[in-house]
């Protein structure tokens, strides 16, 4: 996360936070994980209070949390039970350790000028076939909410563009949907699930 403001409500308001929101896991995150194998290795970027990661572990999966805020990784791993690595998105520097990246909810957090730096550092993180998944609120470029939280609020051929400009993956699904979250706006929101080309 590149945007201080951000982050400073996160590890203000994390305790209230993590008890907001719907319970369960995140809508497509069953979807996703059937396209992996069992035990696959996943980042989670900003895996909040541990919502996804809890899921992904009961699964059976490998799941390597991280949170750009120190509160929130700490809200995480009192739910999860396992480390989570305070790490912003433009800190990656893996280099094909992982079989998956998920990104629900987080990565939309970016500086959009910003955005295609992280798009490179997921993909390289991933192994030779791996999947990425994330999900931005659409808009007409960057804004603030109710809460002083930087969105890019990308257009959807902005957004795809991006993706789209590293040769190392494809497209799998892109998915338009209405969602609210904390500041109970209805939003258009696109899902983007990538696949990365095997060797």
């Amino acid at each position: 996360m590149g945007d201080r403001a951000t982050l400073d409500f996160y590890e203000r308001e994390a305790p209230s936070y993590t008890l907001s929101g719907r319970e369960g896991p995140a809508r497509h995150l069953d979807n996703f994980l059937s396209r992996l194998a069992p035990g696959a290795r996943i980042l989670e970027l900003g895996c909040g209070g541990g919502r996804d990661a809890a899921h992904m572990l009961k699964r059976g999966f490998d799941v390597v949390p991280t949170d750009g805020s120190a509160a929130m990784a700490k809200k995480g791993q009192e739910r999860i039970g396992i480390a989570v690595q305070v790490m912003r998105f433009d800190e990656l520097d893996a280099v094909e350790e992982y079989d998956a990246v998920w990104a629900h909810a987080s990565i939309h957090h970016m500086p959009f000028d910003g955005l295609p730096d992280v798009l490179r550092r997921i993909a390289r993180a991933l192994k030779p076939g791996g999947w990425h998944y994330a999900n931005f609120k659409l808009g007409e470029g960057e804004a603030r909410d109710t809460f002083g939280r930087l969105y890019n609020f990308p257009p959807e051929e902005e957004l795809r563009a991006a993706y789209a400009a590293i040769p190392d993956w494809d497209f799998v699904d892109v998915l338009r949907y209405e969602d609210g979250g904390l500041d109970k706006v209805m939003r258009d929101w696109m899902a983007i699930t990538m696949h990365k080309k095997p060797a």
